[in-house]
């Protein structure tokens, strides 16, 4: 590109105004949508999904026998309680993960591809968001024990997180700090910087190149959906927020010491339920931590991370622990189902009905970073037409697929790695699991991601 001139030069101070008005709006305590009124159905559609982060001892947790028959692994048996709900899932991978275990955690709910010069893609849970935002005070929510979500914009931005409880609940159920007249001002002049760095950007980028406006157009792609969540906010600060029961408060709103793992993922859970009965969203995140940063449990007697553990190197010790762990997060997550199972909806139906929950991991043999054959656990949303009770093994279907590789004990054998660290059914992509909740939340579409075919179920 020749200039003659630098008029066309953005100028430092006018771009630094303009892109911290977008960094500073997803810590806004009301990122929420506009009111709108709601067609009468059974049911609201919802959707969680949790995050165990470095995979898992896959030996101690891999089904191998497909169908209605199976047997509970070791690991999962602390949800055979809810057999009748529940889909373990086998023999799923992301291809564009493959070569990038570290970022396994990003691409988990995207599908994407993150080599060094890609940007991430919208998450599922975020396509879901724009179907059920219009009915809801927030779009979704996010928690994790590290600051980064599992939740990506259509501009491959990452959503912030919140980890204290009481600052969840707060978030949640609380009138804003200053009452609803200061939090409309902020709102509303928040809306008129973004609406002047608007114009201004549009007038600057009349002198661009086409590189700079395919990176302009992004930008300002990010300012207008700031744009309608600011303008949703204020409409939803006139809508009286549900009230909660002295129980529930004393049950959520509360802070719980990081030694206190099981505590903490319980009261996280018990948000999750609260916020899915009282409607005031129907998609939620949670992860238990980053690949790099999961925490340790010692209440349980594990004071390694769960990364230490997950590089176990054959060690008998690191690997009972990584068993202990992965179990104490499946007992959390069996608590999710019953507290879903036994909470009602607004139809008078258990919310495990109308929620689907995935939980899982986007790697499954930590020590060398195999992040194949993924584990994961279909459960709920019989009312969104979902059939439980058997374990889909898409290992299995694959023509060449031997069987898994059991001694003569009975157990899997170190051979399984190789299931854990190769694809065996190239064909087996994630994003077809993700497409059919997508499409049972009522989201209209016929792909997502890389996804070559719907999984049916």
């Amino acid at each position: 590109m020749n200039i003659q001139t630098q008029s066309w030069l953005l100028n430092r101070r006018h771009a630094l105004k303009a892109l911290g008005s977008f960094i500073s709006l997803p810590m806004l305590e009301c990122m929420v949508p506009l009111r709108a009124a709601e067609t009468a159905t059974a049911a609201p559609k919802r959707s969680a999904f949790i995050y165990l982060a470095n995979g898992v001892h896959s030996l101690n947790y891999q089904i191998t026998t497909a169908g209605k028959d199976y047997q509970f692994s070791r690991s999962l048996k602390p949800l055979e309680k809810h057999r009748d709900a529940i889909t373990p899932i086998s023999g799923l991978h992301h291809p564009g993960a493959l070569s990038h275990h570290h970022n396994c955690i990003s691409v988990w709910l995207t599908g994407g591809k993150l080599g060094p010069s890609d940007r991430n893609t919208i998450s599922v849970d975020q396509k879901m968001a724009e179907i059920t935002a219009p009915h809801t005070r927030y779009p979704s929510m996010e928690v994790a024990l590290t600051q980064n979500s599992l939740a990506w914009t259509a501009d491959g931005v990452q959503l912030p997180a919140l980890r204290r409880c009481s600052e969840i609940f707060a978030s949640l159920f609380e009138e804003p700090k200053g009452g609803k007249m200061a939090q409309r001002r902020a709102l509303r002049r928040k809306g008129s910087v973004l609406d002047a760095n608007l114009a201004e950007v549009r007038q600057l980028e009349k002198k661009m190149g086409a590189e700079d406006k395919g990176r302009m157009e992004q930008y300002l792609t990010s300012v207008r959906e700031a744009e309608i969540r600011t303008r949703r906010a204020d409409a939803w600060l006139d809508t009286p927020l549900p009230v909660i029961s002295e129980a529930d408060r004393k049950r959520t709103n509360r802070d719980i010491a990081q030694t206190l793992a099981g505590d903490y993922f319980r009261t996280v859970y018990d948000l999750m339920v609260l916020a899915f009965q009282t409607d005031v969203t129907r998609v939620a995140t949670f992860s238990l931590g980053g690949e790099g940063d999961a925490f340790s449990i010692p209440e349980i007697g594990i004071t390694e991370s769960r990364h230490q553990l997950s590089h176990h190197g054959g060690d008998a010790g690191y690997m009972e622990k990584l068993t202990n762990y992965d179990t104490f997060a499946i007992e959390q997550f069996s608590y999710f189902l019953t507290r879903l199972s036994e909470t009602k909806d607004l139809n008078g139906k258990p919310l495990l009905g109308s929620t689907m929950s995935l939980f899982g991991s986007g790697m499954c043999y930590g020590h060398s970073h195999g992040n194949a054959n993924l584990p994961l656990v279909l459960a709920g949303g019989s009312d969104l037409g979902l059939k439980h009770g058997s374990h889909l093994d898409f290992n299995k279907e694959a023509k060449d697929f031997a069987g898994y590789s059991i001694g003569a004990d009975g157990a899997l054998t170190t051979a399984h790695y190789q299931v854990c660290s190769r694809p065996v059914n190239t064909d087996a992509h994630m994003s077809n699991l993700l497409l059919l909740m997508a499409q049972r939340m009522g989201v209209e579409t016929d792909t997502f991601s890389d996804s070559n075919k719907v999984i049916t179920l």
